[in-house]
């Protein structure tokens, strides 16, 4: 049986349109609303001119386009109309009637394709060596065919909006280049830091200012003459783009579009390419998540297909590159490793240039106080000038962040050159291993493992080389962001200004002393930059473990891991019948919380029900279930954090940070021929990457949990064997099968990625739990739920020495049936040593 046609992911909202007459006296730039058709909920004004395209009459019709709310509404080019249907319009010299006739058979040929119109020529260059145009109105027409089903032209129009937009940034970088290289474009000495002589006494002033502003003035020139040479009259004035728009484009949001619409014209393998690349940053994208697992389904689709179109090319050298060097072929490492290096270069100076903008004002409320605004032209000149250089400081971050992730790679350019050194080294290549170790020792001069191998590499090339260096890009590198660093820190000492370092190579040095305790203090606030404790070694804790009654089933070497081990003996099968009794009773009352027994969201074969400790004692209380189990379910959940504190963190007191019961239920009729998992493979804190074995230890993840637990309660299921991976989530490590009193714990982070094989018959369910060192995230529903177990004990108490009531009317069943079991005593202690 076939599968479904995917589900378009976000499918966009449809945009609404609005139609606008103006009138442009031939020789005059002012203009006149008239009235708008408005195809949505409501009607609009216009009060923005409306482009010209030339045309011979003095009409012209415009419209606008807007998606959502939060997003801006977009001019679209104006269409020219027919004479035979344009409008009167009253002049001040009298006119005819207006007579608007029409409108919505024109907007409708507007949203058609032209006829004859040949299919869009998939991710090909649209307009080889023209200009581009402005990416704001090509992506408006763009969703505007989409909203039509105009599926041909909305690619062939999206595709040239992404286009325009890089060549703009191209532009932008080519022009930035050239004007800096022309002769005289270097700033004076005096304003690079040489003294100037004296110019004499007088009110007048240094010629540095003059120096300073003509050197201003002229790049300004050489850039706008670039600008309309490349782009066309106008410029880059006439394409910019807003905030807005760019920020839609850097979270790839065309390509959401475009997989819809090549999905629609039968490309698939297209349409795989589109929905991987928008998928790739926006990684917890729900919807085209599943969109991406029925591409794979799909016949038509190549595992090739899932290509990034976007993606900078040196992560994919460098990805290249590091897997070589595991194969430990270092000779066709070494060319991939110098193009992700000159790549990573290419790609700040790339975003450095996108910085050199219009200044932007921080926030509306700063802009319309007039905060932004305030003092005079070099106040003004110093505040654009600051920003500026933040952006281009950020820069670094964000070349070493990949798409979709929050946080870049630690200390890219460094390790990048480190790998280099090393790799030169094992082939032979001394003379470039030590100009790639000496670049080391620019950024950390006290390395001391590169002072180790600088040491080694001289000894071994035997007589010293005098034009032997650092190389010359990371020096320029290193000596202009210490520049810029120096200017922030002064701004941010006496101008009161911010700045994030994202560097952690930065001198102290640099830092002036007023501010080094703040930063100091801000640095050590941040919690991914303490390493946990070492546990101490088994045979500390073996003969606790015993004592307990606990047996130690497998360790971190036996699970082929680190932080893993599997513990026997938590529960009594007992005490796993009365917490298997206890998820029964509350899904069978319809108390289920997490994903109220609905599909799993992992896989659309399993039921998924979950049980909180509150809920569990809400409900105790209630008498919907036995109190029993809710206070076993208080007590068991203490039991685990007791013992996985002891033996992976007794140095460190380890809390509760939250605690669910949890089934999982294959659905009869849909296990024939699965192929997917209960639980996918992940880790605990962090975002795993598998293409790349890394863990982003960054939201949406959890990242205070500190060590995981799973408490098995049955074993009369077919599958869900809980399995470890390697970081890539294909090569299994390890695989443990539940059964009662089975506790499997382990550390959060990415030494331990894991998942769930697929629950094909009956019914599974565990406690699963999770620690954190951090007390702020202790878990508050657990001593809720205790205090509302408590509260509960106790008026049962107080009940009982009351006087029994004189109503003769008997008592449900169920609270009887509770009272009786209470007051037989607690729930019976099998273990007491626990």
């Amino acid at each position: 049986m076939p599968r479904p046609a995917p589900v378009p992911a976000f499918c966009p909202p449809l945009p609404s349109f609005s139609l606008s007459f103006h009138t442009r006296p031939a020789f005059s730039t002012q203009h006149s609303s008239f009235s708008i058709f408005h195809m949505g909920l409501s009607h609009h004004r216009v009060s923005a001119p409306s482009l010209s395209l030339g045309l011979p009459h003095p009409f012209s019709l415009s419209l606008r386009l807007s998606t959502s709310p939060s997003f801006p509404s977009l001019p679209l080019p104006p269409f020219p109309l027919p004479p035979s249907r344009l409008p009167h319009f009253p002049s001040a010299a009298g006119g005819s009637d207006i007579m608007l006739r029409l409108l919505r058979p024109l907007l409708l040929l507007l949203l058609l394709p032209p006829p004859g119109s040949p299919e869009p020529p998939g991710l090909a260059q649209l307009s080889p060596g023209a200009p581009p145009q402005a990416p704001d109105l090509l992506y408006a027409d763009g969703l505007r065919a989409y909203a039509a089903g105009a599926w041909a032209p909305a690619v062939a129009l999206l595709r040239e909006a992404l286009r325009s937009q890089a060549a703009l940034g191209r532009v932008r970088l080519d022009c930035g280049a050239s004007c800096a290289a022309e002769p005289g474009a270097a700033l004076p000495a005096v304003l690079l830091g040489t003294p100037e002589p004296d110019p004499g006494p007088g009110p007048t002033q240094g010629s540095w200012e003059r120096q300073l502003l003509r050197a201003a003035l002229r790049r300004a020139d050489c850039l706008t003459q670039c600008a309309a040479r490349r782009l066309g009259p106008g410029g880059a004035a006439r394409l910019r783009v807003g905030s807005t728009l760019r920020d839609a484009f850097r979270r790839r949001e065309p390509y959401n579009y475009l997989q819809r619409a090549y999905y629609q014209l039968k490309k698939l393998d297209l349409a795989a390419a589109a929905a991987h690349t928008f998928f790739v940053a926006n990684p917890m994208h729900l919807q085209m998540r599943e969109d991406m697992a029925k591409y794979r389904r799909m016949s038509g689709v190549q595992p090739q297909s899932f290509r990034d179109l976007e993606t900078p090319p040196h992560w994919a050298a460098y990805d290249t590159g590091l897997e070589l060097l595991e194969r430990q072929e270092a000779g066709l490492a070494l060319p991939r490793l110098e193009e992700a290096l000159q790549g990573s270069l290419a790609q700040m100076e790339s975003c450095r240039a996108d910085c050199q903008g219009p200044e932007e004002q921080e926030g509306a409320e700063e802009e319309e106080n007039g905060a932004g605004s305030q003092g005079g032209l070099y106040e003004a000149i110093a505040r654009h000038w600051i920003q500026v250089l933040q952006c281009r400081q950020r820069c670094v971050g964000e070349t070493a962040t990949r798409p979709g992730r929050s946080f870049p790679v630690p200390d890219f350019l460094p390790s990048q050159l480190r790998r280099l050194h090393e790799a030169h080294a094992q082939v032979g290549n001394l003379s470039q291993a030590i100009e790639n170790v000496l670049s080391v020792l620019l950024f950390y001069p006290d390395d001391e493992a590169a002072k180790r191998a600088l040491n080694q590499y001289q000894a071994q090339l035997g007589e010293p080389r005098p034009g032997l260096g650092p190389r010359e890009d990371i020096q320029r590198f290193i000596l202009r962001s210490l520049g810029e660093k120096r200017q922030l820190y002064y701004a941010m000492e006496h101008l009161g200004t911010s700045f994030k370092d994202p560097d952690p190579w930065t001198p102290a040095a640099l830092i002036p002393e007023a501010l080094r305790e703040k930063l100091r203090e801000d640095q050590e606030k941040r919690p991914w930059d303490h390493e946990p404790p070492k546990p101490k070694p088994l045979t500390y804790w073996k003969d606790v473990l015993l004592l307990e009654g606990v047996t130690l089933t497998q360790d971190s070497r036996q699970l082929n891991g680190s932080e893993r081990a599997v513990l026997d003996g938590l529960l009594t099968p007992a005490e796993c019948g009365v917490l298997l009794q206890l998820a029964k009773d509350a899904a069978g009352a319809g108390a289920r919380s997490g994903y109220r027994g609905r599909r799993s969201p992992h896989t659309p074969h399993e039921r998924f029900e979950g049980l909180t400790v509150l809920k569990a004692a809400q409900l105790a209380r209630a008498g919907t279930v036995g109190s029993q189990g809710a206070k076993l379910l208080l007590e068991v959940s203490e039991r685990v954090r007791t013992l996985t504190q002891a033996y992976f963190s007794p140095e460190r007191p380890l809390h509760l940070s939250f605690t669910h019961l949890v089934c999982r239920s294959a659905i009869e009729g849909e296990q024939e021929q699965r192929m997917d998992l209960s639980h996918p493979v992940h880790a605990d804190n962090c975002v795993l990457d598998p293409d790349t074995g890394e863990c982003w230890r960054e939201p949406p993840a959890y990242t205070y949990r500190d060590y995981s637990g799973l408490l098995y309660l049955n074993d009369d299921f077919q599958g869900g064997d809980l399995f470890f991976t390697e970081p890539n989530a294909l090569t299994v490590t390890a695989r443990v099968r539940p059964r009662c009193g089975r506790l499997v714990a382990f550390s959060s982070g990415g030494e331990n990625p894991h998942g769930v094989w697929a629950v094909t018959r009956g019914r599974r369910c565990a406690l699963a739990l999770w620690h954190t060192w951090a007390p702020e995230h202790r878990e508050q529903e657990w001593i809720e739920a205790k205090e509302l177990l408590q509260e509960s004990e106790e008026e049962e108490e107080e009940e009982e020495e009351e006087m029994p009531s004189k109503d003769p009317s008997p008592e449900p069943p169920s609270r009887r049936h509770q009272r009786v079991q209470d007051k037989a005593g607690k729930a019976p202690r099998v273990r007491e040593e626990l």
